[in-house]
């Protein structure tokens, strides 16, 4: 694998750094041992400026090159997940119920190493402002920290993001112009009927028969109100009702995601998700109230950063590991707010065989580490040559 060499010599050190930070996940913004950790290898790395506290646990540092020139952030993820981990090895979670189940701790160590070579090296024009961001998987910590201001405050010109995907090939990438991930919704209908006793259920107001009926009706938007090539998932995922087997509740409660690409197509969902509640509550003599949560919005590239990516991704792993047409898939990435207020790109990049993503057996594969570092490092390079 063609990692920039100066970098390889740092596997046993980035290493070391990946595996403290999985023994310490953190949730959300909460990341007080994380974000110390983090800002103490970047101090010891020596970056030019450490700004903390951004987004509360976030932090942005800056290196700066040899001449004038642009800002290009590069961001990693360093939140984990409410996981009890299951996969055995040394370096597992000493806090129980956490777990770096999304390869985060991967992501911050290939950030950590990239910015290691470049403040070294200072091969690059203008500067380069390295985003650790908290609560990815809730909160959106993405989103916070543009509202905090991080892309006018560090003149950021263009942003990058990698995310780990197990099962590909190790360095392999793959990413998209345009669309690559999906806005993500959640929505919660909560029924208000009249219980009784199970043996007579004409005295009643049935909740149970309701949240049957809605759950079922809701299905109808993708099959029959969206355009058969429009991208939409509408998942049922929860329904909650009742106690013992011969009452009838009072209340049912529904819960679920949906995923969209286009602002008309979600539009759309709210408007007949209300409807179908409404309808449906009334055939069951029930009231229905529909709570829709708008989430984070589609991961959406810009077509030349997209392009100028995959091209750095073929020097590092070679012409044909590049994916660069992907077909969008209906996971969503808070990494979009970034894509939203500058342009940029998402990629991801194989780390082999394991487990999946969000689950208890997964760990990140450390040889991944120097070929992200390697990307991170080279697109900067080229992005921003000296001259």
């Amino acid at each position: 694998m063609p990692v920039v060499n100066r970098i390889a010599d740092y596997a046993d050190e980035m290493k070391t750094w990946r595996r403290h930070l999985h023994q310490i996940p953190e949730l959300e913004f909460d990341l007080p041992k994380t974000s110390a950790y983090v800002a103490e290898r970047l101090r010891e790395i020596g970056v030019d400026e450490l700004h903390t506290g951004i987004a509360q646990t976030g932090m942005v540092a800056i290196i700066t090159g040899q001449g004038d020139g642009p800002t290009i952030g590069l961001r990693a993820d360093m939140d984990a997940l409410p996981i009890t981990e299951e996969t055995g090895v040394d370096h597992a979670s000493t806090h129980a119920g956490k777990m770096h189940a999304c390869g985060h701790d991967g992501h911050t160590t290939m950030l950590l190493g990239a910015a290691k070579y470049l403040v070294e090296t200072r091969n690059f024009s203008g500067r380069v402002a390295l985003i650790f961001q908290p609560a990815e998987e809730e909160g959106g910590g993405a989103g916070i920290m543009v509202q905090e201001g991080i892309m006018d405050r560090f003149d950021i010109d263009q942003v990058y993001g990698i995310h780990n995907m197990p099962g590909a090939p190790l360095g392999e990438f793959v990413t998209s112009p345009g669309p690559l991930m999906a806005a993500v919704d959640t929505f919660t209908i909560n029924i208000q009927g009249r219980g009784g006793h199970g043996a007579m259920p004409h005295e009643t107001k049935d909740p149970v028969m309701a949240a049957c009926g809605i759950a079922t009706a809701i299905q109808t938007i993708v099959s029959r109100n969206n355009y058969a090539l429009d991208d939409l998932v509408i998942s049922v995922t929860q329904i909650h009702t009742g106690t013992v087997n011969n009452v009838i509740p009072d209340t049912a409660y529904i819960n679920g995601t949906v995923r969209t690409f286009d602002a008309e197509v979600q539009k759309m969902v709210m408007q007949r998700m209300a409807d179908i509640a409404q309808g449906q509550a009334i055939s069951y003599g029930v009231t229905a109230e529909l709570d829709y949560e708008i989430g984070y919005p589609s991961t959406t590239n810009h077509a030349e950063n997209a392009k100028f990516a995959a091209d750095v991704a073929r020097e590092i792993s070679g012409d044909d590991r590049v994916t660069d047409d992907a077909a969008p898939e209906m996971g969503a990435e808070d990494f979009s707010y970034m894509l939203l207020a500058r342009p940029g790109a998402y990629l991801f990049m194989g780390q082999g065989d394991g487990a999946g993503l969000h689950h208890p057996k997964y760990d990140f594969n450390d040889d991944a580490s120097p070929i992200g570092a390697s990307f991170f490092a080279r697109l900067v390079e080229r992005a921003q040559p000296i001259g």
